[in-house]
C-alpha cells in the first residue's frame, strides 16, 4: 500500500558527505516553509502560493519515507519488509502526529518505491507515479584553497555527473521528473575561508549579498565563493547561479568540531549580522526560484503529454485507466506546491471523464471499445457478501471457487471492512489497481472522491490536513541538535481559522455521492453474487433476487452509506459551530448502551456539539410564540457569523438526517417505527385499508398457504439480521430496540440543532415534531409533552391544518396520561377545538365561493376524528378552579343580531335574536348565553347585559338565541361582548365599539342596537327648580313616573354624573303625599306606587367650578307582578343663570337710589313680568308705577330697573340686624317656552295615533334638533312677533335620526317560530313602525303646523323666579357740596340767558360764591368698621382748569365733623345748620363758552399733618387705607356756565385788499362795548 503523504509540501533532496547538515538545519529549518511564491499559469493568470513546506531528505534515503515523520537528519532506511509488516492503522482521519503516532490520509504504492541506495533510480514507464525531488541540494565544507583544489572540486564534479542529467539531449519523459539543483558552502568559524571577503571585486557576484563589508584582498587571489562559481555556475549568457555560501557563528558549531587552528594571515575581515540575514534571504530566495522552476517545467510536458493523449481518445486501443493516472499526475503536481484549487480541478474533469466513459460504454455494450473495460464487480464487496449470506443461513453456503464459511465454530468473526474508513484513498492500492484496469467502477468512484475529500479538506483548512502539516513542521523544527543554538528563533504557529464554505462544499458533495455510489454498489453486490451462481439462466436474462440476497445488500448498501456520512461529519466538524445545547432530557443522556457516533468511529475531540441537557421550562398556558428552541442569541454570536457557518451547519444537518434516515428504513424490516406510522389521522377517516390479492391461478393458493408459516419465519429471520452490517455504531444499534430509538433520537438531536444554527426554521420543527412523535410512539409522554409544545403552533402558522390537529390530538393524550388537566383543558383541547373549527369555517368558505372549475383537493378533518372533545372539555374543565375562556369566534361564525330590540307589551323589558353558527362536530348545552350592549357617551359607558332564561342547546351549523333584558336605558348602543357558558367553559367574543363593523371576517354583523324608552313606561325626568335664591344652595328636582307599572317596591339612587358636582342628599326632600320608607346616602326606598302616578325629590348640590350643565344619573330598581326591572336614565340639566344683573348706587343726603341693569346672560330673550325689591329691618324701598305687559329683554339690550332706598327712623343697627335687600324677578326664557310648545303639539298629535309610544324618542330627537338649529335671529323674530316659523326644521332628514328601530308587534310576527310563548302577549297594533314611519310623520307635523303661536303671559301659570341678595355698601360720611352764586350779582343786560337754564357772565367778571358743606352718617351701618365714636377732620380744596376760573378766596381749608354718642345717635347722623359750613369764594370766569364749575375735593385729615386721598367730582368716593369710607354728593357736578364776551357793536370789512398782504378775510374794524362790565376785572 502507498505509504500516506502530505498535500502540502514538496521535497528537497541534499547530499551532505562532510555532516554539516546539522549545523545548518539550526538556521534554515526555522525560516520554512516558503512564502508568498508567484508562479505564471500557462493556460491562467498568476497564481499565488501562500506557503509551500519543504521536505529535507539526506539522499539515498528510501522515497517512500519523504513524506513520513523523520526522528533524525539522517534517518535509517526503512526496507520494504518493515513497512509490509506494519498493520494498517490509519483510519482517515487521524492526523501526521509526531514520533510515530499515526499517519496521513494519502498513500503510495511500496511496489512503486525506487530501490534505495545511492545509485540512479529506475524511472516508471508511467509518469506521476513516482515520488521525485523538486530540488537536489550538495552540502560541501572546504576550509580553504588548497583544499578546494586537491579533493573538493573533483567530488562536486562527480557529484553532478552523478546527479544531474545532460544538459543536451533531455527527453520529455525525464521532464516529468525535472529538478533544479543548488551547491551550498558551508563555511565554519576558524578557518581561512571565514577569514575569505565575499568577493573580491575581480569576479561579478550575481548573488544579492550585500557588498558593505567587503575588503580589499591581497594581490590576484580568488575567494573560495568566486572560485566556486566560476567553476560551477557556466558561463553562458542565460546561466544560473547555483552556488550560495553561508557562514555559521562561532557559538552555532559544537566544540568538537570547532576547527583548533586558527590562520596565520589575519586579513581584518568580520562578517556583520546584516551580511549573515541578507545571506540566509539569498538562499531562500534562490530555494523558491530553483522549485518554481523544476515545478513549470514538469507542468509543461504533463500538459503536452495530456493533450496527445487525449487527442487519441478515438483510436483503439486508448485506455481510459493510463490516461487517469498521466493527468493524475499533474493533479499532484499542483497539489505538491499548493495549488489545491487546480488540483481539485483536475480531479472534477476526471470523475466526468469517467462518467462519460461509462455512459458510452453503455450505449454502444462494448466496454473495450471504449477505454477499456472495468471489472464487473469488486472483490471485496463479492467476499463480504458471501460471508454475509452465510451467517444469515446460520450455516455453511459453498459458493463458486470459493471455500466454505464456517459460522458455527467459535466466535464469530468480525469483518475487517467494518472497522475501516470506507473513503479513503489509502484503503487500497488504487493506482496500481486502476493502471492494471483492474479496478471495479465502484473503486474507481470511491477512490476519485476520496482524492476531491481530502482536496477539499485541504482548502478548508479543515483540522485532519492542519494538523497533520504543522505536526510536520514541528517535527522539523525540533530535529535541531541539542547543544547547538538556533540563530532564528522558531516562529509560533498562527491558528488559521477554518474555511467553512468548503467544508459545508464536502458535506454537500457527500449528499450527491451517497445516492450514486449506494446504487453502483448495489448493482455491484447483485454482480458478483450472480457470477457465483451455479446455476444462473442461459438465456442472458437476470434471475430473480431472493428474499435472502435482497436483505443483505440493502444490509450492505445501508451500512456503507451510513458509514461515508459518519465520516465526513467526524472530518468536518469543527469548534466555529456555535452548536446550542441538546434537546434531549437527563434520563435520556444517561443511557449507555450505543456510544455518541462520533466517539465510536473516530477521535474524540472537545467541541460544541457535546452540550449538556438543560432543564425544560415547565408549560405556560397557551403556546409560545414561534421562537425556536436553543436559539442561538448571544452577542457573541449574533453581532457576527463566520462566512459559510450556516451554510455548513445546514450540510451537516443533511448528513445527520441522511443517517437517520438510513436507520429508519434498517429499523422498519425489524417492525421498530419511528411513530409516523401510528399519528392519528385526521381527514382521512373515510379511507379503507386496501388488501392485496394475488393474481395468480386459484390452484396455487393451497400450496400458497402451506408456505405461508415457513416464509414468516424466514421474513423475520432476515429481519432481524444484521449479516453485511459493516458499521458497529449501525450494527449495535440494530442488536435491540433500545439501543435503536436512543441513536434515531441521538442522529435526529444532531440535525435539528444544526439546522438551528442554520436558521432552517421548517427542518427544525420538522426535526422537533419527529422526536415528539417518536417519545409519544415510545410512551414518554412527558417528553412527547414537551416537543408538541414547541412544535405545534409552528404547524399552524404554515397551514398543516390537518397535521396540527393529529399532534393536537396527541398532545391532548400526554397531557391527559400525565394527569395534567388544566393543561390538556387549556392548552390541548381548547386548541385542538379551534383548529378544527377553523378548518370547518375555510371549508365553508370555499363551499360557498362559485367557481367554474373543478373544486380543490383540499382536505378536511373528518366529524368523527374530533367527536367527543368538547364533551371531554366540558366534563374535565368542571374540577378546575378557573374558567376555560375560549373566543366565541374561534368555534363560531356568522355572529348577527336578527332584526331590531324585541319590547314586551306591558312591562319595561326587551329582547334581541342572537344568530351564530356553530363549527363544532358535537352538540353541547349552553348553561346561559348573554350579550352586553354599551353605549360610549360623555357621562361615562353604558352596559345592558341581556341573557337566556333557560340553558339553550347548541347544534352543529345555524343557531338562533333570544337573550333578554329587564334593564332600561335609552340610547344607541353597539354588542361588545358575547358569552355562551356551560359549566366552566366560557366562550367569549369581545370587541371595540370604536371598531368599523366591516372590518375582519370575525366582526359580528349588524352591531348597532337602538333601545328607545316607551311613552307608557317608567320614567325619570330631572329639571333644575322654578324658585331660585342666590344666597342659597340650588335644588334639583328629580321625578319618577310610573306609568304603566303598578310598583310593588321601589328603590331610587341617584348619582352624580359630572365631574366636580356634589350632592347634598343629607338635605334632600320627597315632595307630595309618597313619601319615602328609607333615605340614606342619595338611596330611596319607596313602598306600592301606583300607575300613572309620579314621586318627586328635591335635593339640593354644589359644583367646585363653574359649569354650565350638570349631569345627574338615576338608577331605578323596581318590582311588578311580572318580576324586578332596572332602569337606567342620566340627565342633564342647565344650571347656568338664565339672568344677569349689574347695579349701581347714588348716595344722597337723604336717599340711596339703586340702578339694576337686567339683560339675558344666553342668546335667547326674556320675558320679564314682575320686579320686586324687597326691604329689610332698617331700610325701606320705593319704586315707580309697574309696566301692564311683560317686558321683553333681549341680549344686546338689557332694561333698567331704579328703586330708592331710604333708611328707617328709629331702627338701631345691632349684631344681628337683617341689612339684605333681595331684588325678586319674575321671568320666562323664550326658548324653554318653544321646546316645551315642541313637546306639548308633538305629543298632543301623537295621542291617538300608534306611534304613541314612540313621543318621547321623537320628543327628544326633535328637540336635540331645534337646539342645533333655532339662530338668535329666530328667537328675536320669534319674541317680536308672538309666534315661530318651522321652516328652519323642514330641510332634515329625520330617517336618519330613528334608525334602528322596529315596533313590538311587527317583531313579533317575523320571530314567532322562535319566541317564548310568554311573548305571545305583545302589542295589539299591527303596524309597522319603522324609522321611515317616523319620519313621514315628522314631514307631516311640519307641513301641518308652519307656525307655532308662543303663549300668552297669562297662560303661563308658575313663571321662573330668581332672587338676588343686594347689600347696601356702608359708607362712613356722605358730604355734600355746592357752590352758590351770591344773589346780589346784576343780571345780565337784555335778557340773554342760556335757554338751557345755566346762568350766563361775562368774561372776567367777578362771580361773588359761596361754598356750602353738609354731611351725614346715616349710610354707616357697618359695626365692624363704624367711626361714629371718633371726630373726623377732612380738607376741602377747590380746583380748576387755570384757563377757565380765577379762583379767589378762601379756595382751602380744613373742617371736623363731631362723633356721635349714643344718647343722641339718630339726631346727630346728619349735619345740622351750626354743624354745615358756608365758604365765601370769588370766580371769575376767563374765556368764552360754557364752563363746568369748579371742582371740589374733600379729604379726611390724619393725624400728623397727612391727607388722605381727596374725592373731586370724578371720584366722590375715598377709600383709603387705614381711613373712612366716604363719598361726596357734588350738587354742581354736570351743571355748565355760560360765558359771554362785553360787545354791544361790532364793525367788519369783507374786503379782501383791506386785509393786508396774503392774509386776506374779514376784518374787524370796530368794536364797542355792551355796557355789561360792572364788576369787570380790567388790566
Amino acid at each position: 500500500m502507498e505509504q500516506p503523504f502530505s498535500s502540502s509540501k514538496v521535497t528537497v533532496e541534499y547530499f551532505d558527505p562532510h555532516d554539516v547538515y546539522k549545523l545548518l538545519a539550526p538556521g534554515l529549518i526555522p525560516r520554512l516553509p516558503l512564502r508568498d511564491l508567484n508562479w505564471q499559469s500557462h493556460a491562467g493568470p498568476l497564481r499565488s502560493i501562500n506557503t509551500l513546506h519543504i521536505e529535507l531528505l539526506p539522499s539515498g534515503a528510501d522515497c517512500s519515507n519523504i513524506f513520513t515523520p523523520l526522528s533524525s537528519p539522517n534517518p535509517k532506511g526503512a526496507s520494504s519488509t518493515d513497512v509490509a509488516n506494519q498493520p494498517a492503522r490509519d483510519d482517515g482521519f487521524q492526523t501526521a502526529t509526531i514520533a510515530g503516532r499515526g499517519g496521513s490520509s494519502d498513500q503510495v504504492d511500496s511496489t512503486l518505491r525506487p530501490p534505495a541506495g545511492p545509485g540512479k533510480e529506475r524511472r516508471h514507464q508511467i509518469p506521476g507515479l513516482r515520488r521525485t525531488p523538486y530540488l537536489k541540494v550538495l552540502l560541501i565544507r572546504c576550509d580553504d584553497n588548497d583544499t578546494y583544489k586537491s579533493t573538493t572540486k573533483a567530488e562536486i564534479k562527480e557529484w553532478i555527473r552523478v546527479n544531474t542529467p545532460p544538459a543536451q539531449g533531455k527527453s520529455g519523459a525525464e521532464n516529468h521528473d525535472a529538478f533544479e539543483w543548488l551547491i551550498i558552502h558551508v563555511v565554519l568559524p576558524n578557518t581561512v575561508a571565514a577569514t575569505q571577503p565575499r568577493t573580491t571585486g575581480k569576479v561579478p557576484d550575481s548573488s544579492d549579498v550585500s557588498k558593505t563589508a567587503t575588503l580589499k584582498w591581497r594581490g590576484s587571489s580568488t575567494s573560495l565563493l568566486e572560485k566556486l562559481r566560476t567553476d560551477f555556475n557556466g558561463s553562458g549568457k542565460g546561466a544560473v547561479d547555483r552556488i550560495r555560501q553561508i557562514r555559521i557563528g562561532v557559538n552555532d558549531v559544537p566544540y568538537s568540531m570547532l576547527p583548533r587552528v586558527v590562520p596565520a594571515v589575519p586579513t581584518g575581515y568580520r562578517e556583520t549580522e546584516q551580511d549573515s540575514e541578507a545571506a540566509w534571504a539569498d538562499l531562500i530566495g534562490k530555494f523558491k526560484e530553483l522549485i518554481l522552476s523544476s515545478f513549470d517545467t514538469r507542468v509543461t510536458q504533463y500538459e503536452e503529454d495530456i493533450k496527445e493523449r487525449d487527442a487519441q481518445r478515438s483510436l483503439p486501443g486508448w485506455n481510459f485507466c493510463t490516461f487517469f493516472i498521466l493527468k493524475e499526475g499533474l493533479a499532484r503536481g499542483f497539489e505538491s506546491v499548493g495549488l489545491v484549487e487546480d488540483a481539485l480541478v483536475g480531479y472534477d474533469e476526471l470523475s466526468v471523464g469517467l462518467d462519460t466513459i461509462i455512459q458510452e460504454q453503455a450505449a454502444a455494450g462494448s466496454a473495450e471499445a471504449h477505454g477499456g473495460a472495468l471489472l464487473p464487480y469488486t472483490p471485496d464487496l463479492k467476499e463480504t457478501a458471501q460471508k454475509a449470506l452465510s451467517e444469515i443461513a446460520g450455516g455453511t453456503l459453498e459458493f463458486e471457487e470459493e471455500e466454505a464459511v464456517d459460522l458455527q465454530s467459535g466466535e464469530k468473526q468480525k469483518l475487517d471492512y467494518s472497522e475501516s474508513i470506507p473513503i479513503t484513498s489509502s484503503k487500497k492500492t488504487y493506482r496500481e489497481l486502476i493502471l492494471a484496469n483492474n479496478v471495479s467502477l465502484f473503486d474507481f468512484r470511491c477512490y476519485i472522491f476520496a482524492r476531491q475529500i481530502s482536496l477539499l479538506l485541504r482548502l478548508g483548512n479543515a483540522w485532519s490536513t492542519r494538523e497533520e502539516l504543522v505536526a510536520k513542521l514541528k517535527e522539523q523544527q525540533e530535529m535541531v541538535p541539542r547543544g547547538v543554538a538556533a540563530k532564528t528563533p522558531v516562529p509560533k504557529l498562527n491558528e488559521e481559522q477554518e474555511n467553512l464554505l468548503q467544508l459545508a462544499e464536502i458535506c454537500k458533495r457527500t449528499l450527491e455521492f451517497v445516492p450514486a455510489i449506494s446504487t453502483v454498489m448495489r448493482e455491484d453486490i447483485i454482480a458478483a453474487i450472480m457470477s457465483a451462481k451455479k446455476h444462473e439462466e442461459e438465456d442472458g436474462v437476470k434471475p430473480v433476487l431472493d428474499s435472502m440476497l435482497s436483505e443483505v445488500v440493502d444490509n450492505m448498501v445501508s451500512s456503507f452509506a451510513f458509514s461515508v456520512a459518519q465520516q465526513i461529519l467526524a472530518q468536518t466538524s469543527t469548534k466555529a459551530l456555535p452548536i446550542p445545547p441538546s434537546t434531549l432530557n437527563d434520563a435520556h443522556d444517561q443511557k449507555t448502551s450505543i456510544p455518541d457516533p462520533k466517539t465510536t468511529m473516530h477521535p474524540a475531540r472537545t467541541t460544541s456539539l457535546h452540550g449538556q441537557g438543560t432543564q425544560r421550562p415547565p408549560l405556560s398556558p397557551g403556546f409560545p410564540s414561534g421562537r425556536l428552541l436553543g436559539s442561538i442569541d448571544s452577542p457573541a454570536t449574533s453581532s457576527f457569523q463566520k462566512a459559510g457557518l450556516e451554510e455548513l451547519a445546514a450540510r451537516r444537518a443533511e448528513l445527520y438526517a441522511l443517517s437517520r434516515n438510513i436507520l429508519e428504513e434498517c429499523g422498519k424490516k425489524r417492525g421498530w417505527s419511528d411513530g409516523w406510522s401510528s399519528v392519528p389521522t385526521v381527514g382521512e377517516a373515510g379511507i379503507v385499508d386496501m388488501e392485496e390479492i394475488g393474481l395468480d391461478d386459484d390452484d396455487d393458493d393451497d400450496d400458497a398457504e402451506k408456505t405461508k408459516p415457513a416464509a414468516r419465519e424466514t421474513a423475520e429471520v432476515l429481519h432481524t439480521s444484521v449479516a453485511g452490517v459493516g458499521t458497529t455504531l449501525l450494527r449495535t444499534a440494530l442488536d435491540n430496540k433500545d439501543d435503536f430509538y436512543r441513536l434515531y433520537e441521538t442522529l435526529t438531536d444532531k440535525a435539528l440543532r444544526h439546522y438551528t444554527v442554520a436558521h432552517h426554521l421548517h427542518s427544525v420543527q420538522a426535526c422537533m415534531a419527529d422526536l415528539a412523535v417518536l417519545k409519544f410512539h415510545l410512551e414518554e409522554y412527558k417528553d412527547a409533552a414537551y416537543y408538541f409544545y414547541r412544535v405545534i403552533p409552528f404547524f399552524g402558522e404554515s397551514s398543516w391544518a390537518l397535521l396540527e390537529l393529529s399532534m393536537l390530538v396527541m398532545y391532548a393524550r400526554c397531557l391527559k396520561k400525565l394527569n395534567k388537566l388544566d393543561d390538556y383543558v387549556n392548552q390541548a383541547l381548547r386548541q385542538l377545538l379551534c383548529k378544527a373549527a377553523a378548518a370547518e369555517r375555510d371549508r365553508l368558505q370555499q363551499k360557498s365561493r362559485f367557481r367554474n372549475t373543478l373544486t380543490s383537493a383540499t382536505q378536511y378533518p373528518e366529524a368523527s376524528a374530533i367527536t367527543g372533545f368538547l364533551a371531554d372539555l366540558i366534563s374535565v374543565s368542571a374540577s378546575l378552579e378557573k374558567d376555560v375562556r375560549i373566543p366565541l369566534t374561534s368555534l363560531c361564525c356568522d355572529l348577527a343580531l336578527d332584526g331590531p330590540p324585541f319590547y314586551d307589551e306591558g312591562q319595561d323589558s326587551f329582547s334581541l335574536f342572537l344568530d351564530f353558527h356553530s363549527l363544532l362536530v358535537d352538540e353541547f348545552e349552553a348553561d346561559s348565553v348573554s350579550i352586553r350592549i354599551t353605549s360610549k357617551t360623555a357621562g361615562g359607558n353604558r352596559e345592558i347585559w341581556l341573557q337566556t332564561e333557560k340553558p339553550v342547546t347548541i347544534r352543529p351549523g345555524p343557531n338562533k338565541v333570544r337573550v333578554q333584558s329587564t334593564t332600561m336605558m335609552a340610547g344607541t348602543f353597539e354588542v361588545d361582548q358575547v358569552r355562551l357558558s356551560s359549566e366552566k367553559v366560557l366562550l367569549h367574543y369581545e370587541r371595540d365599539p370604536n371598531q368599523p363593523v366591516d372590518k375582519g371576517i370575525a366582526s359580528l354583523k349588524n352591531p348597532q342596537v337602538a333601545v328607545y324608552q316607551r311613552a307608557s313606561g317608567l320614567d325619570v325626568r330631572l329639571s333644575g327648580t322654578k324658585d331660585l335664591q342666590l344666597d342659597k344652595k340650588k335644588s334639583l328636582d328629580l321625578e319618577l313616573s310610573t306609568g304603566w307599572n303598578a310598583v310593588k317596591t321601589c328603590e331610587i339612587k341617584i348619582r352624580s354624573a359630572t365631574g366636580g358636582l356634589r350632592l347634598v342628599m343629607s338635605e334632600a326632600e320627597v315632595i307630595g303625599s309618597t313619601q319615602a320608607t328609607k333615605a340614606e346616602g342619595g338611596t330611596f326606598k319607596f313602598g306600592a306606587i301606583p300607575a300613572n302616578s309620579s314621586v318627586k325629590v328635591r335635593f339640593p348640590f354644589t359644583v367646585e367650578h363653574d359649569l354650565l350643565d350638570v349631569a345627574v344619573r338615576a338608577e331605578v330598581t323596581y318590582s311588578t307582578e311580572r318580576g324586578s326591572f332596572t332602569f337606567f336614565k342620566t340627565s342633564s340639566v342647565p344650571i347656568s343663570l338664565a339672568v344677569e344683573v349689574n347695579v349701581q348706587d347714588i348716595f344722597k343726603h337723604n336717599a340711596l337710589f339703586s340702578r339694576f341693569a337686567v339683560s339675558s346672560a344666553s342668546s335667547s330673550p326674556l320675558r320679564l313680568f314682575k320686579s320686586e325689591l324687597l326691604g329689610s329691618e332698617v331700610f325701606d324701598t320705593h319704586f315707580g308705577h309697574s309696566p301692564s305687559q311683560p317686558v321683553l329683554i333681549f341680549p344686546k339690550q338689557p332694561t333698567s330697573l331704579l328703586y330708592k332706598i331710604t333708611r328707617k327712623r328709629g331702627v338701631a343697627i345691632g349684631p344681628k340686624t337683617n341689612k339684605t335687600l333681595y331684588l325678586k324677578l319674575y321671568y320666562s326664557v323664550l326658548q324653554e317656552e318653544i321646546e316645551a310648545l315642541f313637546e306639548k303639539t308633538i305629543v298632543a298629535d301623537l295621542e291617538d295615533s300608534p306611534m304613541r309610544e314612540y313621543a318621547k324618542l321623537i320628543v327628544s330627537k326633535v328637540l336635540a334638533v331645534v337646539q342645533a338649529r333655532l339662530s338668535e335671529h329666530e328667537l328675536e323674530k320669534a319674541a317680536l312677533l308672538g309666534e315661530l316659523q318651522t321652516s328652519f326644521l323642514g330641510h332634515v332628514n329625520w330617517e336618519s335620526h330613528f334608525t334602528g328601530l322596529g315596533s313590538a308587534s311587527n317583531t313579533q310576527q317575523q320571530k314567532s317560530g322562535t319566541s317564548s310563548p310568554a311573548s305571545s302577549s305583545s302589542s295589539s297594533s299591527g303596524e309597522d313602525i319603522s324609522s321611515a314611519t317616523l319620519a313621514d310623520f315628522m314631514t307631516a307635523f311640519f307641513t301641518n303646523h308652519p307656525f307655532l303661536p308662543l303663549p300668552h303671559s297669562e297662560s303661563i301659570p308658575e313663571p321662573n323666579t330668581i332672587v338676588i341678595p343686594v347689600d347696601v355698601p356702608p359708607v362712613a360720611i356722605v358730604h355734600t357740596a355746592d357752590l352758590r352764586v351770591s344773589s346780589s350779582q346784576p343780571p345780565v343786560v337784555n335778557g340773554t340767558d342760556a335757554s338751557d337754564g345755566s346762568p350766563t357772565f361775562v368774561i372776567n367778571q367777578l362771580l361773588p360764591t359761596t361754598l356750602h358743606l353738609k354731611w351725614t352718617r346715616m349710610w354707616d351701618t357697618d359695626l365692624s368698621t363704624s367711626s361714629l365714636s371718633q371726630d373726623l377732620e377732612f380738607g376741602y380744596e377747590i380746583t380748576a382748569p387755570g384757563d377757565s376760573w380765577l379762583l379767589g378766596g378762601r379756595r382751602k381749608g380744613h373742617f371736623v365733623i363731631p362723633a356721635v354718642d349714643d344718647d343722641d345717635a339718630e339726631e346727630k347722623l346728619s349735619s345740622t345748620a351750626e354743624t354745615e359750613a358756608e365758604i365765601p369764594v370769588v370766580l371769575v370766569p376767563l374765556r368764552e363758552g360754557y364752563l363746568p364749575w369748579p371742582g371740589v375735593e374733600i379729604r379726611e385729615v390724619r393725624a400728623g399733618g397727612e391727607n388722605g386721598n381727596g374725592t373731586g367730582e370724578n371720584s366722590p368716593v375715598v377709600n383709603v387705607a387705614g381711613g373712612v369710607h366716604c363719598e361726596t354728593d357734588y350738587r354742581n357736578l354736570g351743571e355748565t356756565v355760560e360765558v359771554v364776551g362785553d360787545r354791544g357793536r361790532v364793525t367788519v370789512s369783507l374786503d379782501v385788499s383791506d386785509g393786508g398782504g396774503d392774509r386776506g378775510g374779514p376784518m374787524v374794524l370796530e368794536c364797542e362795548g355792551g355796557g355789561w362790565g360792572v364788576g369787570r376785572v380790567v388790566a
